[in-house]
């Protein structure tokens, strides 16, 4: 598996954020930033990441409570709270004006620190994103309503739950390898907790608030969606290009909701021709 570090912190308002960037800055030429989803890290964009740095300096990071970055007992991880931590994440790269990519939670992280605090993008691309109501599993739903009753798993069957649940975010299957990856993060004695955490605290509310903005944005926006989304149908994708003013929405075959890993080349080729 490719290695992956983020090697630079950044001490945020919800804890330590731990990032990277690759590539060199280009006149002419935005920065790309690269924000994941749930329950996943920055590593899954890992080889998107280096592909698009080729022609882009690109921004990765783990939001509050994920991967690398700060977990901790009465940490705010909701997603009101990462698009403020983006908002300072932002000044703090001095990006005026980046290219944003974004996948599942992290498509309301982006579109609320555009459209609730101001950030301001070159482009939008979402893929797969969480924006539009219900959204959610069953699974998602019920972890997130008994967080204390699962949080007292033993570590052998949480961890056997995070590895199945993982699994279904991808239509194929995830390399064994890669899934281990993904997984370890949440079960470390920090990790244990703030999987829960984060679940019970990723309110429908945070995207109820922005939903019948979507018309205002104006900037150019590519949708992406894995056709074989188990976890959010391809019907939101193309309800949300409706509502998105100029957007485009491609479907990409044979990916569930972890395109990057499903499908990494045909994202790759629909990013980098969007980005230019």
């Amino acid at each position: 598996m490719t290695r992956w570090l983020l090697d630079r912190s950044f001490h945020s308002s919800s804890g330590e954020v731990r990032w990277a960037a690759l590539g060199k800055a280009r006149p002419g030429t935005p920065p790309v930033v690269l924000l994941h989803g749930t329950p996943f890290s920055s590593y899954v964009w890992r080889d998107i990441a280096t592909a698009l740095a080729a022609r882009h300096q690109v921004f990765v990071w783990d939001m509050p409570g994920y991967g690398a970055s700060e977990m901790r007992e009465g940490q705010d991880v909701s997603l009101a709270a990462q698009a403020r931590v983006f908002g300072e994440l932002l000044a703090h790269w001095d990006l005026s004006e980046p290219a944003v990519v974004a996948h599942d939670f992290g498509g309301c992280v982006a579109l609320r620190a555009h459209l609730l605090h101001g950030a301001k993008y070159a482009r939008l691309a979402l893929v797969d994103p969480v924006a539009l109501a219900p959204w959610g599993s069953p699974t998602y739903r019920l972890l997130g309503a008994h967080p204390e009753v699962f949080g007292q798993l033993p570590p052998d069957l949480h961890r056997a739950l995070v590895h199945t649940y993982i699994s279904s975010a991808s239509h194929p299957g995830l390399h064994p390898a890669v899934l281990d990856r993904l997984a370890d993060d949440w079960c470390t004695e920090e990790g244990r907790p703030a999987f829960y955490r984060q679940i019970q605290q990723n309110d429908q509310r945070f995207t109820d608030e922005i939903e019948g903005r979507y018309g205002e944005l104006d900037l150019p926006t590519l949708i992406c969606w894995g056709a074989q989304d188990s976890w959010i149908p391809a019907a939101k994708g193309e309800q949300l290009a409706a509502a998105v003013p100029g957007a485009r929405l491609r479907l990409i075959e044979g990916a569930g909701h972890l395109v990057q890993e499903d499908a990494p080349a045909q994202l790759t080729a629909e990013l980098a021709e969007f980005l230019g």
